[in-house]
């Protein structure tokens, strides 16, 4: 994930160029003489251009093919995401259905696996989809919004594609589409000049603890983007030597506890780049191996919900009715954001914001939609 501001203190890589300001609910870094680079009218052209070949680009190296995605799905299948396993999704009642449950989906991870099968797409193929989401127990600052708009993908493997190699595959050829999109984007716009090193570099969520051993999760990703340009850091949801981890994953999606190469765990993981703007850490996807039949019943088990193996998902995945698979997601606006040097992601994309922050923003020249 990226940089915050716990308790109003600058968190490592805010440089001294910034300000941090902290309010009620929310941390907000402010750059000092901050100036966007495109006007309204073009940064709107700008967003359409890197959704549009982004996607169509993603699409080909990965082998995806787009379908339709929902909005929200029934409450008690197990298949809405829990993300960090404590967001609460929005829900409502559905008259002409016995008033029973929707919820607003918080990501696709599970529902795109269910397609997989559907659909019944061989390996080394798979699905992309626009999704939107809410997710109202987001904390808001530059990077984060209750409104999420993401690539969400998911593509299906064999059991021998598990491994630790075949993800740094599929994040390297992620990461071409972004730097192919950033020298794109150049051509258009030769102001914006193109920042990401032509390799990203992957780090193993406990070295990056042995690197920085008196620093937070947050604070030690964004000295190692300092200092790579650009990171996949691998091995998220599990517990680390210092007993606390990297950061929460649900136990049903992403595999995080399936022992890798050199004794680590994991096989999953976030790419994160080095923001210039905000001078920190910047998340822009969060993806990975997805949980196969052991896995699944042993992180549930870590995570103490064994009773989830019970709901519609978990019981098609121990019962081989769904395949195996890699996806992930990945943010639009917050790549929009980079690719433009955005210092808010409030400047790509419509949603709500506290009074107290649009003001403060546009006293700092930031415009947020």
């Amino acid at each position: 994930m990226v940089a915050r501001c716990p308790g109003g203190e600058p968190a490592a890589g805010i440089s001294k160029k910034e300000k941090t300001l902290k309010f009620k609910h929310m941390s907000l870094y402010m750059v000092k003489q901050y100036k966007a680079k495109l006007v309204p009218e073009m940064m709107e052209q700008a967003i359409k251009t890197i959704k549009t070949r982004f996607q169509k680009s993603l699409a080909a190296e990965l082998d995806l093919r787009r379908v339709t995605a929902p909005l929200f799905v029934l409450s008690g299948t197990g298949i809405n995401d829990d993300l960090n396993g404590v967001e609460r999704p929005v829900s409502f009642p559905i008259k002409d259905m016995g008033e029973r449950r929707a919820e607003v989906v918080h990501s696709l991870a599970k529902w795109k696996r269910m397609k997989l099968g559907a659909y019944g797409i061989a390996p080394g193929y798979g699905l992309y989809t626009d999704m939107n989401a809410i997710r109202a127990d987001e904390e808001l600052d530059n990077l984060h919004s209750i409104y999420v708009d993401q690539w969400d993908w998911e593509r299906t493997v064999t059991a021998e594609q598990r491994n630790l190699d075949f993800l740094k595959e599929i994040v390297t050829k992620i990461y071409g589409v972004v730097r192919r999109m950033e020298r794109e984007v150049y051509e258009i716009y030769p102001h914006i000049t193109p920042i990401l090193p032509e390799t990203i570099r992957f780090i193993q969520s406990e070295d990056l603890l042995k690197m920085y051993p008196s620093l937070s999760p947050r604070e030690r990703e964004t000295e190692a983007a300092r200092k790579y340009g650009a990171i996949f850091v691998i091995g998220i949801g599990g517990k680390l030597s210092d007993g606390k981890k990297h950061d929460g994953r649900a136990p049903d999606y992403d595999d995080w506890t399936t022992p890798s190469d050199g004794g680590y765990k994991g096989l999953n993981g976030d790419i994160i780049l080095w923001n210039p703007v905000l001078e920190s850490a910047f998340e822009v996807s969060s993806m990975g191996i997805r949980v196969d039949k052991t896995a699944l019943l042993r992180q549930l088990e870590l995570d103490g919900c064994p009773e989830r193996a019970d709901l519609e998902f978990h019981k098609a995945l121990l019962e081989d009715r769904i395949p195996l698979s890699i996806g992930g997601g990945i943010g639009q606006s917050r790549l929009c954001m980079f690719l433009l040097r955005c210092a808010h992601i409030g400047e790509v994309q419509a949603s709500i914001w506290p009074e107290e922050m649009v003001e403060t923003c546009r006293k700092h020249n930031i415009y947020l939609k």
